[in-house]
């Protein structure tokens, strides 16, 4: 199947997944489904480019195996959360049903669909991987899938020791600042970040698929300036302030670093 074939159908699958999302955000009055959502979105385009793209076997394989397991590990991540809170929203929704105002309804509603065109932006790289017929995997390749696997490991850490952090009743109100976190203020968005750098390792390797480095780019600029360190940064001073303002002044913000003294 060509290439522009697979895009627009893997666009609208998703756009159909977003809009019932969007339904069943309405009903239970929780925007902040859309996150786990989007996640999964991965796993469901990886699946559809597998079966429908007729490149190299093995490394249809490889690239369904390493999206498939990052799409489900940080979806069910996200689908816990958003479960555990409900019916409390996260706090980026919170601030634009105010910024929204009475038509949120709407305007969530394009939100969703521009979720689901940002799905089908950044996986474009990957239908080109999914479509190359190289007979060998390239030595970028393997490269690629370690710096992933590394990535998702960090990540998994930094996950699990924020959440056992905030689940012990002696750290409420407080800020994590053990394992991971002390070196970082948000290493689990520095390991998503790196994630993607190996995903553009493995665009390298099949077929030289040089342009698909916006797709990192577009995720290093989400997590520091949209929907990562921004707001959460904004919510930690909100509700810990000025214990918060020292762990900034000694932890490195993105990249994982010596604390200062």
């Amino acid at each position: 199947m060509a290439v522009s074939s697979l895009f627009l159908m893997g666009l609208l699958i998703i756009v159909f997944l977003m809009f019932l999302t969007w339904l069943l955000s309405v009903k239970v009055e929780n925007f902040g489904i859309v996150d786990a959502t989007w996640s999964f979105s991965f796993l469901v385009q990886a699946i559809l480019f597998f079966f429908m793209a007729d490149g190299y076997g093995p490394r249809k394989w490889l690239l369904l195996i390493t999206v498939g397991l990052w799409s489900v590990r940080l979806g069910y991540y996200l689908t816990k959360r958003i479960y555990a809170h409900h019916p409390q929203e996260d706090t980026r929704y919170i601030a634009l049903r105010e910024e929204y105002g009475s038509n949120y309804r709407f305007r969530f509603y394009i939100f969703f669909m521009l979720q689901a065109f940002s799905v089908s932006l950044l996986t474009l790289p990957f239908i080109f991987a999914f479509t190359d017929k190289t007979p060998t995997i390239h030595y970028l390749e393997y490269l690629g899938v370690v710096v992933w696997a590394l990535a998702l490991w960090g990540e998994s850490i930094a996950d699990k020791q924020l959440n056992a952090f905030k689940t012990n009743p002696i750290n409420r109100g407080k800020t994590c600042d053990v394992g991971l976190w002390k070196y970082s203020r948000h290493p689990n968005y520095f390991f998503e970040s790196v994630i993607w750098w190996g995903y553009y390792l493995i665009f390298l390797g099949a077929g030289n698929i040089y342009w698909g480095i916006y797709s990192p780019l577009i995720i290093l600029f989400i997590l520091l300036k949209v929907t990562g360190v921004p707001p959460s940064e904004a919510q930690a001073l909100k509700s810990r302030g000025d214990e918060y303002r020292r762990y900034q002044e000694t932890t490195s913000v993105f990249v994982p670093w010596f604390p200062k003294k």
